[in-house]
């Protein structure tokens, strides 16, 4: 079964966009409201086009905070600093982004926070059905146009890490002591901590969290802007050129490498559940090897403590993970089983790695 996204009614939220709409452009209305069938499990995205006696017509996205009282993924929903990341990417660097439109603060309207913009045109390698699947769009491209998109893929986060002036960042500075990777590592401890709150801990999670320690990197090198969903699943290509990186939520302060892990492993994920079904998935695309070296050349930067990053974003997904999961057990959609580690999908290659055995 597919976790509900949601608990708020469409139309409803419809017809308060359109009122909120006319205090922001006099005169206008929304039509075409829908809720993408894609629509995730943390902030809710609501499609609609922008009639207005002045041409042309907009068609919009809007990004609305989780629900506080849906038994949200993450603890809270920061509109205002998506927003501003969003913002500060279109105006530094080259990296596609869609363009911002307006960011509403106060709850009232929708319930929430939300920031309007406008939509990119394009198609998204999907998640359910994973796109390593067969039947996808990218599993039945040739290997010549699935190498395109990876190149084009791993340039985004080259560029986004390079262009960016990390003072110009320090917003998403994570709070706490030590380096950006040592508070990165700390707000995902906290994060855990508000996930188990009152549940059944995960002792593989909190294994890992020791593993961790143990390989810890002798020079994290300096933050950069981390996308922090860096994954192709959160990008809209025309063809194969990306033309619009999504889903902010998650970016902070951090080493490059935290990208890099999380772009590789969320990969690895899928094409793991793909070959445990019976089917052959995609190997080849976004190979660590060739991840690694192809953004060296882009950067000059050799990605460093790759088992460490590899391993933190297996961890940092499987938080994600059992949180989804015990909102499933909160929805009645699910119970808790007697080894809670089995709610996390990846468990097997998250042991693998906490020994050190995971193949690269």
């Amino acid at each position: 079964m597919r976790p509900r996204t949601s608990t708020r009614d469409p139309e409803e939220l419809g017809r308060r966009l359109t009122a909120w709409l006319g205090t922001r452009l006099p005169g206008a209305k929304a039509t075409g409201i829908t809720v993408p069938a894609s629509n995730g499990m943390s902030s809710e995205t609501l499609l609609f086009d922008i009639e207005h006696p002045r041409p042309p017509l907009r068609t919009c996205a809007l990004r609305l905070a989780a629900d506080p009282s849906a038994y949200t993924v993450f603890p809270e929903y920061d509109m205002a600093r998506q927003y501003r990341t969003l913002r500060l990417v279109a105006e530094r660097t080259d990296v596609p982004v869609p363009r911002v439109l307006w960011l509403e603060e106060d709850p009232e309207p929708l319930g929430a926070p939300f920031f309007v913009m406008e939509r990119v045109v394009g198609r998204v390698p999907p998640d359910v059905m994973p796109y390593t699947y067969e039947g996808s769009w990218l599993h039945a491209a040739s290997e010549a146009e699935r190498e395109h998109l990876e190149a084009a893929t791993i340039g985004l986060l080259a560029r986004l890490h390079d262009q960016v002036p990390a003072g110009e960042a320090d917003f998403l500075s994570l709070p706490g002591d030590g380096d950006a990777l040592h508070r990165h590592v700390s707000a995902q401890r906290a994060y855990y901590a508000w996930v188990i709150d009152g549940l059944p801990r995960s002792p593989l999670i909190e294994a890992a969290f020791d593993r961790l320690a143990r390989i810890w990197p002798g020079e994290p090198g300096p933050p950069v802007l981390t996308w922090g969903d860096a994954r192709i699943g959160n990008v809209v290509y025309d063809g194969f050129d990306p033309v619009a990186v999504l889903d902010w939520e998650m970016a902070a302060l951090a080493p490059r490498e935290v990208d890099l892990g999380w772009t590789v492993y969320l990969h690895r994920f899928f094409h793991d559940l793909t070959v445990g079904s019976g089917q052959r998935g995609l190997p080849e695309l976004l190979r660590r090897d060739r991840v690694e070296a192809r953004y060296a050349r882009l950067t000059g930067h050799t990605p460093r403590d790759m088992e460490f990053y590899l391993l933190y974003a297996a961890l940092r997904h499987a938080i994600v993970m059992l949180r989804v999961a015990y909102r499933q057990v909160h929805f009645g959609e699910a119970a808790v089983p007697a080894d809670p580690d089995t709610l996390i999908l990846h468990h097997a290659d998250l042991c693998a790695m906490v020994r050190g055995t995971y193949g690269s």
